[in-house]
Order: C-alpha cells, then structure tokens, then sequence
C-alpha cells in the first residue's frame, strides 16, 4: 500500500493556496516562500497520486479532487485545532445559546459546524435562527440572541463586536466550454457585454454593484434572483456569467452541468464570515467556547 502520510503544514499550505487561488498570495499570507508552498503541494499530490490543482496564468484553480480533498482538509484542521485548544472542551459547559445566522451561513457553511459543537459540548443547548442581517443585529443588541454568525463584511456597528475568521475568495463563475475561459487573463471590461446573473440574499447585490462602479463600470443584468442554485443552472446552462464567493461555489449545477471559475485580474473584495455579539457585555462561558470554536476553526 502506498504511503500517503502528510503533515498539517502541507494541508494549511495547500487550503491557503485554495483559498488565495495564488502561491504567492498564499506565500504572503502564511509567511514563508513560493517555493516551500509549491514543494509543500507537490509533494501532497505525489502522495495522494491525483492533481489538486490545475495551474493558469491567472492562479491556481481547484480540481474536483481538489475541491474534495479541500473539504476533509477542513475536518482536518478543525480536529487538530480542537487537540490544541483541549483546555476549553469542558463537557460541564451547559445552559441556552441563542444564535442567528445570515442565510448564506446557514445554508452553506454552519450545519456542518453546529454538529461538531454538539459533539464537543454535549450540555450546551443550542437554538437558532435564520435571520437577515438587519434583523440579527437588531436581535443581538436587544438582549434576544446571544451569538450570531454572519457575513461580517457587511456589518458596520460600532455597537457590535464582530470577529472574523474566514475570508471566502469571489471568483468569476462560468459555464464549461465560455469564451473566456480559453482568454490568458480576464477582467471586468471583459464582463461588460455578458449577460449576468445577480444574486441578491445577504446584500450580495449592494455589494456587486459596490465594487463594479469602484471601477467605473456597470454589469448588464439579465436577472436578480435570491437563490443561488438559479444562479449556479443559468451560468452552466449558458445563459449568463456571475461573481460569487468559493463559499458558495458547487463545480455541478442540479442538471449535471458543469461550472468553472476565473480569478479575475482586478481585485475583488472577499466575503468574509465572522461571529458577533453586543459590545460592552461580559460573555458567558458558552458565548465564549462559542466564539472560540470559530476564532480556531482554521488552526
């Protein structure tokens, strides 16, 4: 049998290039050199026998063995992060924790996550609720909910403590066999013309539309829709382009069709999760293992 062994080092390596789409961005992020990050992946994609990466002039862009080995990369770190942080699981931990989430979060990143809290803290009652993010706030600052996790790029209250804890990269969604996916390098300008498709839940709109006139440039809409699995069939059936985070991002529509993604050469600002609660206040014991899973969900 083969030997796959890898350390923690190559899978934080390997998640930051995935999540950066860069060596060099990921080299900068963790502090090190390009070279160690590129020597740190080949070196998981001779173990693993498969390639992780496709490399391109505008980054490096996911395999689906990648995107798959990303997932467990994650279960990965969240398990050795919960090793180094041992002192805080104290199965005593008990008591009500009312915690709202933006529908993004709910619906594609805090299930999975929930469940892992219940595990670590079987005493710890947790109730939730899918709110939009005005509502949370609301819900925070009157003493009704305790936590929040939301889409922290899109709060800006000095009467919250917000933390975030992962940025989620925006890329360029297209379908198999577009245009543009055979050009070196694409930018907005290239965009312009393309019909697209704007996804509006969690203020995705606004903030489209933010960055699109900080370059002075206009998308063509062809449909605002607030689910994402419409977005995801009308860009792999052709129909349009669209820029949503790799949060969201699935490389199948739910006909089976395929959906790429294209670093764009102009930056585009991440989406970024976070946890929230009313500034000011002493946090319980729950609130704060809470927190602190979150704060240490990337090791």
């Amino acid at each position: 049998m083969a030997n796959i062994d890898f350390s923690t080092r190559q899978v934080r390596y390997f998640v930051c290039t995935a999540e950066t789409g860069q060596i060099s961005l990921a080299a900068q992020a963790l502090n090190i050199t390009q070279s160690a990050v590129t020597a740190a992946i080949k070196e998981l994609e001779s173990r693993l026998q498969t390639q992780l990466f496709v490399r391109q002039p505008t980054g490096m862009l996911l395999t689906e063995a990648g995107q798959y080995f990303l997932n467990h990369c994650y279960d990965m770190l969240n398990s050795v992060a919960a090793c180094q942080n041992i002192r805080h699981h104290d199965n005593d931990i008990h008591g009500l924790l009312r915690v709202a989430a933006t529908y993004t979060v709910m619906g594609y990143f805090l299930p999975f996550h929930l469940q892992r809290l219940q595990r670590l803290y079987p005493n710890l009652e947790i109730r939730l609720n899918e709110l939009p993010r005005v509502a949370v706030e609301a819900g925070l600052l009157s003493g009704e909910l305790d936590m929040a996790v939301l889409l922290s790029s899109n709060v800006h209250n000095p009467q919250l403590n917000v933390h975030s804890f992962m940025d989620s990269q925006r890329r360029l969604w297209v379908g198999q066999g577009h245009a543009l996916l055979r050009r070196n390098s694409v930018d907005f300008a290239d965009l312009v013309d393309e019909p697209y498709i704007m996804l509006t839940v969690d203020e995705a709109a606004q903030t489209a539309q933010a960055y699109w006139r900080q370059l002075g440039l206009q998308p063509r809409v062809m449909l605002n829709t607030s689910s994402v699995e419409a977005v995801r069939s009308m860009v792999a059936n052709g129909a349009g382009v669209s820029i949503l985070s790799d949060t969201v991002y699935r490389p199948w529509s739910l006909e089976g069709r395929r959906i790429n993604r294209i670093r764009l050469q102009s930056p585009v600002p991440p989406m970024s999760l976070g946890v929230a609660w009313r500034a000011g206040i002493e946090l319980s014991p729950a609130q704060n293992v809470f927190c602190d899973y979150f704060m240490h969900r990337l090791g």
